[in-house]
């Protein structure tokens, strides 16, 4: 017999009744009922049952052993009585009766349970993260993870695609977020960059003659962490293509992505229709650019109706440039308390609050009630709840302005509303492409002009379209969203040298800059460049809507905590001294 196992703690079943096992794993649980004990035996696989009484020799060992100390047994399968099986576990038909036992690994007492889903400190778990991961639930999201990452591989090889590796130690570049810098030993006061996404390296395969790449890629970049977000590193399906349009890119990444949510999604209906939306378009429906399409409501813009109105606030406001205001619907929403709810909720999220009108029968007519509609007046009132398709019962909130400056909050808004009147569906997966992203943005501090998104993403229309207003300028760029997340994000890129200095001309960068920063992929695109493009799906984020978590740490084995720190290893750690002086450092402490 093997040294530690005959079989997993999953294996075991009646057909094996009256043989001899030797199972090993982690003591799950101990039941002690009066002179027999009960212990459910844990390992990767599942659980079995085994149970030890005085008579055995075993006994007086198990009687030590305590929850999650490591031990190996052997025993008798035995059936169960018909009363006592357990079909919610394969095992559930037997048990062991205990005959030897060794322990083989004891365990301190606990610093948080791996029986049960208990609610502890996420730094404890961290600090703690093999124990943690012994829990069922996270265990099986990592396994999800595997399965996922094992089906997007095989999927892509079956559609033609090549797995290629690029490099993890590159050069610093400007995509969006700060790089890890690493210093050169060999080269002092020069640095390598870890990579933030290989985005030079997989547009060199293209220029090199390969046609469909991908790559589960590792990318790292030091940015501030969030629910949906790692602050140090992440994986990636990187894709790119040779010869495309962006017709050709979605074509190609939809039946991967599709069919994996359709394989994982636990019985979750998959909506094969992916509208494209324009991002401006995005950005006033849902006031994102990641709308979650599970939820019905669009918002609308309703200027024209308060102008010269008698409500003060919106008719002032629209008296200056650049303003509107637009208006939330919500089916359902006509009551004064849910009115003054979502209201207290915009004062929660830092604005003055939002106006509203909720509409209600009087004697047989439809009235607006509330502030808004007391203003404004019965004619305005009618015609707003008209444009806006809304009845008895119903609801619409109001926020105006620069767009930029309330958009976030009604987007949550917007959320909150769905979800607080029932409108968002559940067990339904709802994907679209935001299309036609705008390709440079204007900083408001400084007025300078900025990439929006991709630097390296071809302007719609070429050098003649960077000749004019900048901030008109669409870029083939897109995302993916999916249930209010972005998904995948890719674009067709800039492959010829001339727009390309263009366009990092218009963004303040200099044609010296341009070559020093990007001159292995400028020098290539001058040796005959096919069109290319591609996009990149992120597997974390993907992992985390599939196991149904709102957290990413929750599918990230080994994740760092909101401060972009490791508590299980201790990273970040200083440098000895002999460290720095080997690379010509020199800590400068902060003021």
């Amino acid at each position: 017999m093997h040294a530690y196992r005959s079989h997993t703690c999953a294996e075991l079943n009646a057909a094996h009744a009256g043989q001899t096992a030797r199972l090993s794993g982690w003591v799950h649980r101990v039941r002690d009922h009066g002179g027999v004990l009960f212990i459910d035996l844990r390992d990767h696989y599942g659980i079995t049952q085994v149970l030890c009484d005085g008579d055995s020799a075993a006994f007086a060992t198990l009687e030590t052993v305590r929850a999650e100390w490591v031990i190996r047994i052997d025993g008798e399968v035995k059936l169960r009585d018909a009363t006592l099986i357990n079909p919610k576990i394969p095992t559930g038909e037997i048990e062991v009766y205990v005959r030897a036992v060794e322990v083989l690994g004891p365990a301190e007492e606990l610093p948080l349970p791996v029986f049960g889903d208990l609610d502890y400190p996420e730094e404890t778990r961290l600090a703690y993260r093999f124990l943690d991961l012994r829990r069922e639930s996270l265990h099986d999201n990592i396994m999800l993870r595997s399965r996922v990452v094992k089906s997007l591989r095989d999927r892509m090889w079956d559609s033609g695609f090549t797995e290629f590796q690029t490099p993890i130690i590159t050069a610093s570049s400007p995509e969006g977020a700060r790089d890890f810098l690493v210093p050169s030993r060999l080269h002092p006061g020069r640095f390598y960059a870890l990579p933030q996404a290989p985005q030079q390296f997989k547009q060199l395969i293209m220029v090199a003659g390969f046609d469909r790449y991908f790559q589960i890629a590792p990318c790292f970049r030091d940015e501030d962490p969030r629910a949906d977000r790692s602050p140090t590193d992440f994986y990636q399906l990187d894709v790119e293509m040779s010869f495309v349009t962006q017709d050709d890119v979605f074509a190609a990444v939809q039946p991967v992505i599709q069919g994996v949510f359709e394989e994982f999604g636990g019985g979750r209906t998959v909506d094969p229709d992916w509208p494209r939306i324009a991002y401006r378009d995005a950005m006033l429906w849902y006031g994102t650019d990641k709308p979650d399409l599970r939820n019905p409501i669009r918002m609308q813009i309703v200027s024209d109706h308060f102008r010269g109105s008698g409500f003060a606030i919106f008719a002032k406001l629209l008296e200056n440039e650049g303003t509107e205001i637009r208006a939330i619907p919500a089916p359902g929403g006509g009551s004064r308390k849910f009115c003054d709810r979502m209201n207290a909720f915009a004062q929660a999220q830092g604005l003055p609050g939002m106006g509203y009108i909720f509409w209600r029968e009087d004697g047989g007519a439809l009235e607006g009630a509330g502030p808004v509609a007391k203003n404004i007046g019965p004619e305005r009132t009618e015609a707003i709840r008209q444009a806006l398709g809304l009845k008895a019962g119903d609801a619409a909130f109001f926020l105006g302005g620069r767009p930029e400056t309330f958009e976030a909050v009604a987007a949550k808004a917007r959320v909150e509303i769905g979800n607080e009147l029932g409108l968002t569906e559940d067990g339904v997966f709802r994907f679209a492409w935001i299309v036609d992203f705008p390709m440079y943005e204007k900083d408001a501090e400084t007025g300078k002009i900025e990439f929006s998104h991709n630097p390296f993403s071809m302007p719609q229309g070429g050098l003649e379209a960077l000749q004019g207003d900048p901030l008109k300028v669409l870029a083939w760029q897109y995302d993916l969203a999916c249930n209010g997340y972005e998904l995948v994000s890719g674009g067709i890129r800039n492959h010829k040298p001339e727009i390309m200095f263009r366009a990092f001309e218009i963004a303040g960068y200099g044609r010296d800059e341009v070559e020093r920063r990007f001159g292995g992929m400028v020098k290539a695109f001058r040796y005959g460049a096919p069109p290319h493009g591609g996009c990149a799906a992120g597997i974390d984020r993907m992992v985390m809507l599939l196991a149904d978590e709102t957290n990413i740490r929750e599918v990230i084995m080994f994740p760092m905590n909101q401060r972009a720190e490791d508590l299980m290893m201790g990273a970040p750690t200083e440098a000895t001294n002999e460290q720095l002086r080997e690379l010509g450092l020199r800590i400068v402490p902060r003021d």
